[in-house]
């Protein structure tokens, strides 16, 4: 069965606002779940749009939405790395390999089961976010390190207006192959999908969603380099895609590079390292750190010795 219904959008309503975004607020009509699992088709003016579209005064609406449930999110046990926890946020550890929710493809040992199994609560206080209740923002399956989430909506807020602001550090570590043009450097532009290949994304000077990377060389090795990457911007591939376009693939990125001869079956080399923000119910900026991965320390080691000793990674 399917449910179908129109409306008009209100003079109140501010320019630009996303049409899914819009469409939750309304009580009454459907979540953002809803459309996320269940949405058939959306008509702006008469034209079938996307839900990430905008809105704008006087914009007519249709909307037909399937009345099946979204498939819920079930708690499964895992060993978190915890790196910290309160009533209000869990801080964890993200291995490489592991996906943060559930998507296509993907149903379980997930992250975000995981968390659930932890903290039960969770899925409670939020019941209309089936699929991933909690979690602020994400890292690439094959990315390791820092990642924050919510136990609480009014957590997950202050979180999110943080991200949304770009309130928060975020530090990376990579191994990439070559040597980038300058030791420190800043890569803006724009970032949208490939069209011939609508999994991976492309860099583009114009159009696409705004992206910014600041990166510095911590050492360089032949044709390798141990760079410290600062996102400004949070999109999705965007450091792959930042040094591929710098001519620096990160090493043993399978989709943005190409397999290395000396280090032919080494994985993704990045690793989220660092994450400063200001908790929740706390007043002072809190730093966090995830610890280096073995394999991620043995190459660095191996290649930059004098500044990635056993003793000393990197921040």
């Amino acid at each position: 069965m399917t449910r179908s219904f129109s409306l008009t959008v209100g003079p109140d309503v501010p320019c630009g606002t996303r049409i899914d975004k819009y469409l939750a607020s309304q009580e009454g009509l459907c979540s953002r779940s809803q459309l996320k699992y269940a949405l058939k088709e959306i008509r702006r003016n008469g034209k079938a749009v996307r839900p990430s579209k905008s809105v704008q005064p006087g914009d007519l609406l249709e909307i037909e939405i399937s009345q099946r449930e979204a498939p819920r999110c079930e708690a499964e046990k895992m060993d978190l790395d915890i790196l910290y926890e309160d009533q209000h946020v869990i801080v964890v550890n993200k291995p490489r390999g592991v996906v943060v929710h559930p998507g296509s493809g993907t149903r379980g040992a997930t992250l975000v089961q995981g968390l659930l199994y932890h903290a039960r609560e969770i899925a409670d206080r939020f019941p209309e976010e089936k699929i991933r209740p909690g979690i602020v923002h994400r890292l690439d399956k094959d990315t390791s390190g820092i990642l924050i989430a919510a136990r609480d909506p009014r957590s997950f807020e202050c979180l999110a207006d943080q991200f949304r602001g770009r309130r928060v550090k975020k530090r990376y570590l990579a191994i990439v192959k070559g040597r980038l043009p300058r030791t420190t450097g800043v890569i803006g532009g724009g970032i949208k999908r490939d069209p011939r290949h609508r999994q991976l994304f492309v860099y583009c000077q114009s159009g696409g969603k705004s992206a910014e990377t600041r990166y510095s060389v911590i050492a360089e090795c032949g044709d390798y380099s141990l760079v410290r990457l600062a996102p400004k911007t949070g999109r999705t591939h965007q450091l792959r895609v930042h040094m591929k376009t710098l001519g620096c693939p990160i090493l043993g990125d399978p989709l943005y590079g190409s397999a290395d001869r000396r280090f032919p079956e080494v994985p993704l080399m990045l690793h989220a390292r660092l994450l400063s923000l200001n908790l929740p119910g706390q007043e002072n900026r809190r730093t966090f750190r995830a610890p280096v991965p073995g394999d991620f320390q043995e190459l660095a080691r191996t290649l930059f010795p004098a500044v990635f000793s056993a003793k000393k990674d990197q921040d």
